[in-house]
C-alpha cells in the first residue's frame, strides 16, 4: 500500500519495478534481523488483509470484463497479472508458468499493486453504458451537434429569400417643384405622405394626403392612406404624376355625416327606419343595403352629349333607370362595378368634356390610362350632390378600411407621451381669449370683452414697436411699413392670385368649414380678401385699410373692429366668429418639396 502514490511512469517502466522490488526485499531482509522481532509479528497480524485486498483487485478486473462485453473489451481489456503489469494480448514465453504467491507476506504486497487505468477511455465507455440505459429522447435540433462544422441547414428546407424591391418615385409639390424618393414596394401612402412631411419640416396634423392627377385626362384624386403607391402608380401612364398636397376634408364625413349625406339622397335599411344616427354604421356594415340615388347628368360613351338620368348607387355597382324613377330590376341598367374602378374629380370638365356644370366627376377603371372615351363621366347639379355621390362611393368600396384609417391618428395621439411636440393646430379647443393684466391670468368668456381686449392689445404692440423704433431697433423699416408686409412672411397668405385661383385652391383642400386664406385684392390695390369656405361654399370679405392719426388698421366690419396687422386680424378671428359665418380654422398652405 505504501507505493500507491507513486507516479504512473514508474509504475509503467518494469526496470524501475524490478528495482523496486529489490529494494523492498533487502528491506524485508534487513527486518527480519533479530533486533527488530517484533515487525514479523505484526507482518503476520496484517497478513489476511494483503490476500483481501488482493481478491479484491481480481474482483475488480473480472468485474470490469464483464461490464463492457458490448464494447469490444475482450480485445482491449487484459487480466491483471500476479506482478501488477498487463500482459497486452501477448502470449507468455516458453516454459512461463504462473507461480502460486508463495514466500514472505511482502511478496503479497507488491503482487497487489494498483493498476493504471486509461481514464479518457473509460469515462467514454461508463457514458456510453449511461446514455443506452436512458431513455431515447428525440433531439429537436440535431442540426446544431455537430462538433465542428456550423450548423446548416439542408436545401430547400427554407423558403426562398425575396429581394426587397424598391422603387423611384416623382413627387410634385403646389408650387411646381419636385422631389425624387426611394421608396419600397409596400409603401402606403400614408407612410410616403409622413416621409415627405418629415424631410420639408412641416407640422404634421394627418391632413396631409397623396393625390393620383392625370393632366391629359383632367382628373385627379386622393389616395387613401392604406394604398399601395407602387400599385397605383403601375396603373398611371407616363404623364401622369403625384401631387403632395393637404386635404382637410379626407375624413370629415366620420365627423359630420349629415353634412355630407342629405336625407333626400340617402336610403337606408328597413331596420333604421329612415334615422341619420347611425348612418355611418349602416355604410360601414357589409350586410346592410343603403343606397345613394337622385339624377345625374350622364355623358354617353363615345359621344359628346350628356343626358339626365335617374341615378342609383349600391354595393353591386352603379345602375341607372331607363324609366323614370323606377328602381325595379328591369328598369335599371348597370354602368360600373365597384371592385376594379377609382372615383375621380374633374379638373376642368366644361372646357375639356363640355359639362353642364362645374360639379363633375367621373369613375375610370383601372385599365384606362390613356384614352377618355372609356371613362364614365358625370355630373351633379351642385357640389354637396357631387360630394354625396363620391363619399358613397368610397364607403361602399372600402368600409371599414377607411374608418381604421381614420382612427389611426386618434391611437398615435393617445399613445404619445408626455415629452412629446404638440401637433400645432389651429382649433375651437386649443385656442381661448386670456387677460393677463392681474397677477394671474383668466379666460375671457364674454365676446364683447374679447375684442375688446384684442383691441387693446392691438394698440399696445403698435405702441412698442413705436418706441422700439425710436430707441433706434435693427428693423430697417418703418412701424406702418413693417405692418404692411409682416403678413407675406405666413403660410395663409397666397400674394397676388385670382378669385378663380383661390377657389380652386380651397376646393382641393377640402370644403370644410373654417378653411380659408388671405390675398390681395384686385380691385382695391391697397386692400386685401378673405377667402373662406363654410358649408360647402366659398365665400369672400375685403379688409379694407383705415387711417387714424397717422396710423395704418385694417378692419373686415367697416372700421368697428380694427387691428394694426393682418396677423393680428387673423388671430382674432381664429378665436372669435364675429361677422364671419364661422371661426377661422384650416389655413390653405403651400409646400416647396
Amino acid at each position: 500500500m505504501a507505493l500507491a502514490g507513486c507516479p504512473d511512469s514508474f509504475l509503467h517502466r518494469p526496470y524501475y519495478q524490478d528495482q523496486g522490488e529489490q529494494a523492498s526485499a533487502q528491506e524485508a531482509a534487513d527486518l527480519a534481523a533479530p533486533s527488530f522481532p517484533a515487525q514479523s509479528e505484526r507482518l503476520k497480524n496484517h497478513q489476511e488483509d494483503d490476500v483481501d485486498l488482493e481478491t479484491l483487485m481480481n474482483d475488480m478486473s473480472t468485474s470490469l470484463e464483464s461490464l463492457y462485453p458490448a464494447c469490444g473489451m475482450q480485445s482491449d481489456t487484459v487480466p491483471l497479472c500476479q506482478n501488477g503489469q498487463h500482459a497486452r494480448g501477448q502470449p507468455p514465453a516458453a516454459g512461463a508458468k504462473s507461480q502460486p504467491p508463495q514466500g514472505s507476506p511482502w511478496q503479497k504486497v507488491q503482487r497487489s499493486q494498483p493498476v493504471h487505468i486509461l481514464a479518457r477511455r473509460l469515462q467514454e465507455e461508463d457514458q456510453q453504458f449511461r446514455t443506452s440505459s436512458l431513455p431515447a429522447i428525440p433531439n429537436p435540433f440535431p442540426e446544431l451537434c455537430g462538433p465542428k462544422s456550423p450548423p446548416a441547414p439542408p436545401p430547400g428546407s427554407l423558403p426562398p429569400s425575396q429581394p426587397v424591391t424598391k422603387q423611384d418615385v416623382k413627387v410634385f409639390g403646389e408650387d411646381g417643384t419636385c422631389k425624387v424618393v426611394e421608396i419600397l414596394a409596400d409603401m402606403t401612402a400614408r407612410d410616403l405622405c409622413q416621409l415627405l412631411v418629415y424631410r420639408s419640416h412641416c407640422v404634421d396634423d394627418n391632413s396631409w394626403t397623396l393625390v393620383e392627377h392625370h393632366p391629359q385626362l383632367g382628373i385627379e384624386r386622393c389616395l387613401e392612406d392604406h394604398e399601395l403607391v407602387v400599385q397605383v402608380e403601375n396603373t398611371m401612364a407616363s404623364e401622369s404624376k403625384f401631387l403632395f398636397r393637404k386635404n382637410y376634408a379626407k375624413y370629415e364625413f366620420f365627423k359630420n355625416p349629415t353634412n355630407f349625406f342629405p336625407e333626400h339622397m340617402v336610403s337606408l335599411c328597413q331596420q333604421s327606419n329612415g334615422s341619420q344616427t347611425h348612418l355611418l354604421q349602416i355604410f360601414l356594415n357589409s350586410s346592410s343595403c343603403p343606397e345613394v340615388q337622385g339624377f345625374l347628368h350622364v355623358k354617353e360613351l363615345g359621344r359628346k352629349s350628356w343626358k339626365k338620368l335617374y341615378m342609383c348607387l349600391r354595393r353591386s355597382g352603379l345602375y341607372c333607370s331607363t324609366k323614370g324613377v323606377s328602381k325595379e330590376p328591369r328598369h335599371l341598367q348597370f354602368l360600373a362595378d365597384l371592385e376594379d374602378c377609382s372615383v375621380f374629380s374633374l379638373i376642368a370638365g366644361r372646357k375639356q368634356y363640355s359639362a353642364p356644370t362645374d360639379y363633375g366627376f367621373c369613375i375610370k377603371t383601372n385599365k384606362v390610362m390613356h384614352h377618355s372615351k372609356e371613362l364614365r363621366l358625370l355630373c351633379a347639379e351642385d357640389e354637396q350632390g357631387r360630394t354625396c355621390w363620391m363619399t358613397a362611393f368610397r364607403l361602399l368600396k372600402y368600409g371599414m378600411l377607411l374608418y381604421q384609417s381614420y382612427r389611426v391618428p386618434q391611437q398615435r395621439k393617445a399613445l404619445m407621451s408626455s415629452f412629446s411636440t404638440p401637433v400645432r393646430s389651429v382649433s375651437e379647443n386649443s385656442l381661448v381669449a386670456m387677460d393677463f393684466s392681474g397677477q394671474t391670468g383668466r379666460v375671457i368668456e364674454n365676446p364683447a370683452e374679447a375684442q375688446s381686449a384684442a383691441l387693446e392689445e392691438g394698440h399696445a404692440w403698435r405702441k412698442r414697436s413705436t418706441r422700439m423704433n425710436v430707441l433706434g431697433s435693427q428693423s430697417p423699416l418703418h412701424p406702418s411699413t413693417l405692418s404692411t408686409v409682416i403678413h407675406r412672411t405666413q403660410q395663409w397668405f397666397h400674394g397676388r392670385i385670382s378669385r378663380e385661383e383661390s377657389h380652386r385652391i380651397i376646393k382641393q383642400q377640402g370644403l370644410v368649414d373654417g378653411l380659408f386664406l388671405l390675398r390681395d385684392s384686385q380691385s382695391n390695390p391697397k386692400a386685401f380678401v378673405l377667402t373662406l369656405c363654410h358649408h360647402q361654399k366659398i365665400k369672400n370679405f375685403q379688409i379694407l385699410p383705415y387711417e387714424d392719426d397717422g396710423q395704418m388698421f385694417f378692419s373686415l366690419d367697416d372700421g368697428n373692429t380694427r387691428f394694426s396687422d393682418l396677423i393680428q386680424l387673423v388671430d382674432f378671428y381664429q378665436l372669435n366668429k364675429g361677422v364671419l359665418p364661422c371661426k377661422l380654422k384650416h389655413h390653405c398652405i403651400r409646400v416647396a418639396l
